[in-house]
């Protein structure tokens, strides 16, 4: 893999990883924010969609470009499994055992449920995920034959999330797709033995950007389906609670990514167009009399969702807001869309 080429390239990628890190969070924040406020059916059902959601558009996409689509159907999808997440950030193993049998495991911590997070979450929230993805690989690939075992969940105090994909010799139900199997245990990881990515044609910059994507895709699917499952109304209200909790919590780690500190309005005007410079975002920043107005041209993370709603921008709106209270005490902040809630956001700041 190649290094750097400059320091630029250096602190664009730090700028990078602090987005990452910030819409990691509000997706996590969002689904303990559904647990809390309408409890753990509904956000079961919520992370159900999302994960069939991202499993529909992603899975066969992502074999293809990972260089996986000529595998046996079991060794495809736990090995898509480990790739996929190891280019998130997240900690995870891959074992083959046969053509018909290949394990992933998530140990600890946990990259989705980071910190004491862990703690909000109900196991029944962690089923729906493997059933709205795992369970459904077997079906995309047209081999009803294979399912997902699950052996451990981390949420219900075992020492991470494992299981395998196993091709039986009969089709499955649908309820045969996902099943535990809590007495067995995942053989030991091997490095070694572990697929990796073909270094020429993932370059340090690519797994970069991917890195960013990888945490921004999560909120990209959850805001249309809390708006298609919840309603614009009570989806918009969970959208922006959870921006603005994220953004107060994270802003000093995020600044500090970018190279701010907290400060008056200026100070966030600064940090706001670097913020959607980050996020491959078009703005023009302004000033006058003494209130800086910032031109939000595109917003990169909903381009092309064809259920994109404007309650969807409470996401974005609530986390200004946050990180603005969060840089300094009483920073006036306003959005305005255009008709419809459709580009450009005028930010008004100060």
């Amino acid at each position: 893999m190649t290094g750097p080429t400059n320091t630029s390239d250096e602190a664009t990628w730090t700028r990078w990883r602090s987005v990452a890190d910030l819409y990691h969070a509000y997706f996590t924040g969002l689904i303990l924010s559904t647990v809390t406020r309408r409890g753990t059916a509904d956000a079961a059902e919520f992370m159900f969609r999302i994960f069939r959601r991202q499993q529909q558009e992603r899975f066969l996409p992502g074999l293809v470009k990972l260089g996986l689509s000529g595998l046996p159907p079991a060794v495809a999808a736990a090995q898509y499994h480990y790739l996929s997440n190891w280019i998130g950030g997240v900690s995870v193993e891959y074992m083959y055992e046969s053509d018909r049998k290949a394990w992933i495991r998530y140990p600890p911590p946990r990259w989705i449920w980071r910190g004491t997070a862990i703690c909000g979450v109900p196991g029944e929230v962690s089923r729906a995920m493997l059933r709205g993805w795992h369970a459904n690989n077997g079906v995309s690939l047209g081999n009803p034959r294979m399912g997902f075992v699950c052996t451990k969940q981390s949420v219900d105090g075992q020492d991470g999330l494992e299981g395998y994909y196993c091709e039986y010799d009969h089709d499955l139900d649908i309820d045969q797709r996902l099943v535990f199997a809590r007495h067995l245990e995942a053989p030991l990881f091997d490095p070694a033995k572990a697929p990796a990515l073909p270094v020429d044609s993932w370059p340090k910059a690519r797994l970069e950007k991917a890195y960013r994507n990888y945490a921004m895709e999560y909120v990209r699917t959850a805001a249309p389906v809390a708006v298609q499952l919840f309603g614009p109304v009570d989806a918009g209200y969970l959208l922006h609670l959870t921006g603005k909790l994220i953004g107060m919590q994270y802003f000093d780690e995020v600044s500090a990514g970018f190279g701010l500190q907290r400060g008056d309005a200026r100070a966030f005007a600064e940090f706001l167009g670097v913020l959607f410079a980050a996020q491959d975002d078009i703005v023009e920043i302004s000033k006058s009399e003494g209130q800086f107005e910032i031109r939000q041209q595109s917003w990169k993370l909903m381009d092309g969702v064809a259920d994109n709603n404007a309650a969807c921008a409470r996401a974005l709106q609530g986390l200004v807001e946050g990180l603005a209270a969060g840089c300094g005490r009483n920073i006036p902040i306003a959005m305005t869309p255009a008709r419809g809630g459709a580009l450009p956001f005028i930010w008004s700041v100060g």
